[in-house]
């Protein structure tokens, strides 16, 4: 009874003090300090409290004038006039608490003024009794006195001071927060978006937020409004300052980054330039139709002139075809003597061509194969692979990450009312139990243990891990992992709080290794900025490890914890009790995905391999009778053909291996490809001119050998030496993997012929001495009663085009009609070439069953920013001058175009830029740590490290002076001995809530210097918006680009800064899109190159023959151009595989092409139309049983390919180029040769002719009886016949007597 009559009377007595207390100028309602807040425990700072004391305002001078008008300069009226309601402990009290708060505020000073002016107000003002009331008191004991002390008030603010001020700080910046705002951090759970200036106060005075030592409650009144005002109040509507004022204490305008009406009138970019059109509509489809219409109209009139005709006399032979004649004699003759001796010593040719091929392919024991895709696509000297090593010599490499993102699609929304928010939809996946499952798997992941070899012990995630505050000596708690259990330091199962917990303090938290937890990397597809955004679809779970080098043995233990880490993760996905649908990849997966569909996909490049071996070997064959099958067949000359082409390309590679030029995978699967195109072409083309061929009188078997080889040698030298020379100047290409692909397949084409001239010539002769002695192919001992047939083989394909397909094709409407469509391919292969892609999307390297395409889907549509962007500044400029800081930095003072404010200004374009959030800036956070507001870089004063730096969670008795002296005009600068004195302080300080600008962890990596303290390269880190595929990557690398050379030409103004100091753009994706920025130009390049000496190698072995040599390079261009059209329709990119393709393309078009044109320049037949027609059956069979039918059978197998970039690349283009190497080879070129091609050649015609007179007359000396020719083929028994020859043929001697009369030839012009 007496404890309750004790109580009524101290409420009587509370009661009426508030009666007696009026709210009426220069009156206090508390004064002095009573002690601590009984109430609170925990805080950042002692919570004093006040002291109940309704008196007058109190006359303030000396110490305690000096220090008001320090901390509270808006009361100042001068030494003698000015009135406070603090004593000097007060303000000594207020101005602790304002240092943590003007922490990360200085930056903005009127900000600062403006958060000061308010609790100035509360604490100091001499008006206090009109703006404050007075709501709850305890009575509290300090130091054997009690009295009665503030708990609790309520304070009363003018409407648009409250507004001004919030709006003075609501853009304030946390560098280091990656774009970041300070209201975030005093706004509690609301965040930077929800903020407003009521929620803003409202945490300020609420005494759990472990800075304020008593609950205040802000009242926020409209202006004129009385509403509920208690008598004599009047709410303080002081002078706010806006942001881009100065203040009274000399404090400049805030920078544009913390303040938009700071901000100069920036143009904004000019707009994308749109699609090139003309005349309304796209230009590139009115170019081709143009085109088209006159190369039509051309094709017209050549056909209205050019039916007049010309009687022309073989005499008449020009400079230019004997040159021709003589050409072709010489080559023929030496071929014909080498065949004759490589046939005549078949052993020994095949013995010394093995040795050769052996001494070259021992260099295959130092092969180096090259995986890296660094490696493979980017020049040594580009610019991103010099930026590349600069970037990591001078500081760390990307860590490796592992990562899962989860979903929960089968779990519907549901509604939360929230007292905060209201009702709010929340999304199915944002739930306790979902939480609770993430945080077990997380802890999971965290506890893997297994032993290491390479440590001899057991590891575990804080031997390999990324730990930014503790990297020397981590524990499993310091190791860098990002999730949603992360907001409550994974305390969810501890605690069993509901998902509004955020900590006791109410703030925002940091994760448990002290970093902050960034939204876009614990949650995406939401949209907003809010902290837990209650309609995110997914949970991103984060862990990040060192990245080593491949020869640190920690780099082994990182690629086992990956595999223990993706063990787990299949593990639970597999498990039916896990409630989430996800993906998942280590930082191993992509080299595991790619190794694993490479060994998957070579049984199909076998099979493909044994398809060409089984076709060529059938096809070879004569098969004249069922009974000498075994005799006529070629298996093994077929098997010596790929040997050949299997030895070419061993012989390439152990030579390149030999002298340290590396292989790639693509140089193991096109290479032999290739080859294996021009040398089965090569082989048909020697094998079925010797079937068709007949042994003339007293010829030998290896003389006959000899003659077809002189026949058909300066052919395949054509081909093979185009090819061969393109490739090497392909080998000119800045592209490694373009560079190396080009000089292993121009060594094993020159290689391929080289075999063919000498092991295959000699596989042929021994196979044509078993098949004269009739023993059977692999039983040798057997012989075949069944003789060969007298006749030759002609076979299937040279009668049938002979006799219909070449005159239906040589129609002379259907050649109409194949003029007008391969002009309509071409021109509209020109517009879809124009509207082709560039890049290589990586999910195309993985195969269609991997689990990173599930990946990469949920990558693009989950995720809320892009790869993070690091603009780096090499050695040169100088840092430690206040221009220097001014250049960079974007704070108060700082230059309106620095390096950190024209980013901002870049991410105000987003789109344009493709940069999202803002550069951190270590100059700004040092700055602001250096700030003397704040309490993060002090001096100890007592102890034995007097002088020393002292870190903010030292106690100020130890630590009472400041690095810096408080300027005049709070734009702090220090000298050049403190910017070097107290960087390494600031890079080695850990951040806390005491000093939030600490460096360590965002910044001790991030400046690099020598020796002598000179800054030789440092960093500053933005993001990327979201990038999901090629174009976006390569258009990002280019506007970074820009916007960096923007920067280098601006800081290179400062006084000081070297001609060469640059700052460049760098992040780990563009060393692979860089290519694309000039892939383009690139493959013209390459591609220019391999057709010159299709042109000058054709026109120099025909004679200068200039129209061959130009039909020849039109063909192999168009052919070219329409690959690059189909690509478009079949969605095949374009990138550097495809290049590769390409010159392939030009390497398999010249056999398509090259012995065509050739056949018919050489031909003699009286008309075009003729010559294009013999050259059809006679050569065009030979080229399509050789390139055609040996190319597809392969490719069609590559399609059953997993990789879907071989199925796209490999199949696809490879089958594009063969079909349309073919249409054009056998189809147009001879329809354009009848129209277009070269005369016949005089100079052989004057000599086929004077040699066929001289036969004549010798037959007729002989006997008048006899036949023209009556040659015996097997020398008695058979009778040879000529089936090719333009003189003699069924009708004998009647064509004889007409060889004359080919004098007087008809040719149209």
């Amino acid at each position: 009874i007496l404890l309750l009559l004790l109580l009524l009377l101290l409420l009587l007595l509370f009661l009426l003090y508030l009666k007696l207390s009026k709210h009426e100028p220069g009156y206090c309602v508390f004064y002095d300090e009573c002690g601590r807040n009984p109430l609170l425990n925990n805080t950042l700072i002692d919570p004093i409290v006040p002291c109940l004391n309704y008196t007058r305002a109190k006359l303030v001078t000396g110490d305690h004038y000096k220090i008001l008008k320090q901390v509270c300069p808006m009361f100042d009226q001068g030494e003698s006039s000015t009135y406070a309601c603090c004593t000097i402990k007060q303000l000594g009290s207020l101005e602790k608490s304002l240092t943590l708060s003007k922490a990360v505020l200085v930056r903005c000073p009127s900000c600062a003024y403006n958060f000061a002016h308010l609790h100035c107000i509360n604490t100091c003002s001499p008006n206090q009794s009109q703006t404050v009331k007075v709501t709850r008191v305890m009575n509290v004991t300090e130091q054997n006195r009690t009295r009665e002390a503030v708990l609790g008030y309520q304070a009363f603010i003018g409407k648009t001071f409250a507004d001004t001020s919030f709006q003075s700080c609501k853009n304030v910046r946390i560098p280091a927060t990656i774009g970041g705002y300070a209201i975030a951090t005093m706004c509690g759970r609301y965040g930077s978006k929800l903020c407003t200036p009521q929620r803003w106060y409202d945490f300020q005075g609420d005494s759990s937020n472990g800075l304020a030592p008593l609950d205040i409650d802000f009242k926020i009144i409209q202006e004129g409004d009385t509403t509920g005002l208690p008598e004599g109040v009047i709410p303080y509507n002081g002078v706010a300052l806006m942001c881009n004022e100065t203040t009274p204490t000399g404090g400049d305008v805030c920078s544009c980054q913390d303040c938009q009406e700071s901000c100069p009138s920036v143009l904004p970019p000019s707009p994308v330039a749109g699609p090139f059109t003309l005349l309304g509509t796209n230009g590139y489809l009115v170019i081709s139709i143009i085109l088209l219409i006159l190369l039509i109209l051309s094709f017209v009139l050549y056909l209205s002139v050019s039916w007049w005709v010309k009687i022309i006399h073989p005499s008449e032979v020009t400079c230019a075809e004997t040159n021709s004649l003589a050409a072709q004699a010489y080559l023929s003759s030496q071929f014909r003597i080498w065949g004759t001796i490589m046939a005549s010593y078949p052993l020994t040719v095949l013995l010394l061509s093995l040795i050769v091929v052996a001494v070259l392919s021992v260099g295959l024991k130092d092969i180096k194969l090259t995986t890296d895709p660094v490696e493979l696509w980017s020049a040594p000297n580009s610019r991103a692979r010099q930026e590349k090593e600069f970037h990591d010599t001078y500081f760390d490499p990307f860590y490796r990450t592992n990562q899962v993102i989860l979903t929960a699609p089968g779990r519907k929304s549901h509604i939360y009312d929230s007292l905060l928010f209201g009702p709010q939809n929340f999304s199915g996946i944002m739930s306790k139990e979902l939480i609770i499952e993430l945080l077990e798997l997380q802890t999971r992941i965290q506890n893997i243990q297994f032993w290491s070899d390479d440590l001899n012990r057991t590891a575990s995630l804080k031997d390999v891990c990324f730990a930014p505050l503790n990297p020397n000596n981590p524990s499993l708690t310091d190791c860098a992992v990002n999730s949603l259990p992360q907001y409550f330091q994974n305390t969810f199962i501890k605690k069993n709080c509901n998902q509004h917990h955020i900590t006791d303090l109410g703030m925002s938290c940091m994760a448990d290794y002290g970093a902050p937890v960034f939204p876009f990397l614990a949650v995406g597809g939401y949209e907003g900025k809010r902290l837990l955004e209650p309609l995110a679809e997914a949970f991103i779970l984060t862990f990040s490890l060192n990245n080593y080098a491949r020869s640190d043995p920690k780099f082994k233990v990182a690629m086992q914890w990956e595999k223990e880490f993706l063990k787990i993760v299949q593990e639970y996905q597999k498990d039916p009790k896990n409630s989430f649908t996800f993906a998942y990849m280590a930082e191993r997966s992509l080299e595991d995905e790619i190794n694993r569909t490479t060994a998957e996909d070579i049984p199909i490049f076998m099979i493909s391999y044994a398809v060409i071996f089984v076709y060529i070997a059938v096809a070879l064959g004569e098969h004249s009778s069922w009974k000498r099958l075994l005799v006529d067949s070629k298996f093994l000359v077929g098997l010596g053909g790929i040997l050949v082409v299997a030895c070419s390309v061993l012989a390439s590679m152990g030579f390149y291996s030999w002298i340290g030029i590396p292989s790639s995978l693509v140089i193991l699967q096109v290479v032999p490809f290739l080859v294996l195109a021009v040398g089965a072409d090569n082989i048909f083309i020697f094998v079925l001119e010797y079937q068709r061929d007949v042994r003339r009188p007293h010829e030998t078997r290896e003389e006959q050998i000899g003659r077809v080889l002189g026949n058909v040698a300066p052919s395949m030298l054509l081909c093979s030496l185009s090819e061969s020379v393109c490739f090497f100047l392909g080998a000119l290409s800045t592209m490694p993997a373009v560079k190396s692909f080009a000089l292993y397949a121009a060594l094993a084409v020159l290689m391929d012929f080289a075999l063919q001239m000498t092991a295959f010539v000699a596989l042929l002769s021994l196979d044509a001495r078993r098949q004269d002695n009739n023993r059977c192919e692999l039983l040798c001992c057997i012989k075949v009663s069944k003789q060969r047939p007298k006749k030759p083989n002609k076979g299937f394909l040279m009668p049938f085009m002979k006799k219909y397909y070449a005159p239906v094709l040589l129609h002379r409407y259907t050649r109409i009609i194949v003029i007008v469509v391969f002009i309509f391919m071409f021109c509209g292969a020109l517009f879809l070439m124009m509207n082709v892609k560039v890049g290589l999307d990586q999910e195309l390297a993985m195969p269609q069953d991997s689990y990173m395409l599930t990946y990469f889907q949920y990558l693009n549509k989950y995720f809320e920013v892009g790869v993070p962007v690091y603009f780096v500044t090499k050695k040169g400029f100088n840092f430690t001058s206040v221009e220097g800081m001014n250049a960079v930095c974007s704070s108060v003072g700082c230059d309106q175009f620095s390096l950190t404010q024209k980013i901002q200004y870049a991410t105000n374009y987003p789109e344009r830029s493709y940069v999202a959030i803002p550069a951190n800036s270590w100059v700004d956070d040092f700055i602001d740590w250096l700030n003397p507001q704040s309490k993060c870089c002090r001096l100890y004063t007592n102890g034995p490290n007097v002088g020393h730096f002292c870190p903010a969670n030292e106690s100020g008795l130890i630590c009472a002076k400041r690095c810096l002296a408080r300027p005049d005009n709070d734009t702090v600068r220090p000298t050049v001995a403190q910017f070097n004195r107290y960087l390494p302080d600031f890079l080695t300080n850990r951040p806390d809530l005491q000093c939030s600008k600490g460096g360590l962890g965002a910044y001790d990596k991030a400046v690099v210097r020598d020796e002598s303290g000179e800054i030789i390269a440092s960093r500053f880190m933005a993001y990327h918006t979201p990038l999901t595929n090629s174009q976006e990557f390569t258009a990002a690398l280019k506007m970074a680009r820009e916007l960096a050379d923007k920067i280098t030409q601006g800081m290179r103004l400062v006084p000081g800064t070297s001609p060469d100091f640059e700052v460049f753009p760098y992040t780990i994706t563009y060393v692979f899109y860089e290519q694309y920025l000039t892939i383009v130009n690139e493959g013209l390049f390459n591609i220019s190159l391999c057709l010159l000496p299709t042109f000058v190698v054709c026109c120099l072995l025909l004679g200068l023959d200039l129209r061959s040599g130009l039909l020849n390079l039109l063909t192999i261009v168009m052919i070219v151009v329409d690959t690059v059209g189909v690509m478009t329709l079949w969605s095949i990119d374009y990138n550097a595989v495809a290049l590769i393709n390409l010159v392939t393309a030009v390497g398999i078009s010249v056999e398509f092409v090259s012995h065509m044109t050739r056949s018919f320049a050489l031909s003699t037949k009286p008309t075009r139309v003729e010559r294009a027609i013999e050259a059809t059956a006679k050569m065009g069979s030979a080229v399509f049983a050789g390139v055609a039918m040996t190319n597809l059978p392969g490719i069609i197998v590559l399609a059953f390919a997993k990789a879907q970039l071989i199925q796209i690349f490999f199949f696809r283009l490879n089958l594009v180029i063969t079909l349309l190497g073919m249409a054009h080879g056998l189809i147009f070129l001879p329809v354009v040769l009848s129209y277009f091609g070269p005369g016949v050649n005089k100079a052989v015609l004057l000599q086929f002719q004077q040699e066929k007179e001289k036969d004549r007359e010798k037959a007729e000396t002989n006997s008048h009886t006899r036949q023209v020719y009556d040659n015996i083929s097997y020398e008695g028994n058979e009778i040879k016949q000529d089936p090719y020859s333009n003189t003699v043929d069924e009708s004998g001697r009647a064509a004889a007597d007409h060889v004359l009369d080919i004098t007087r030839l008809i040719y149209r012009r």
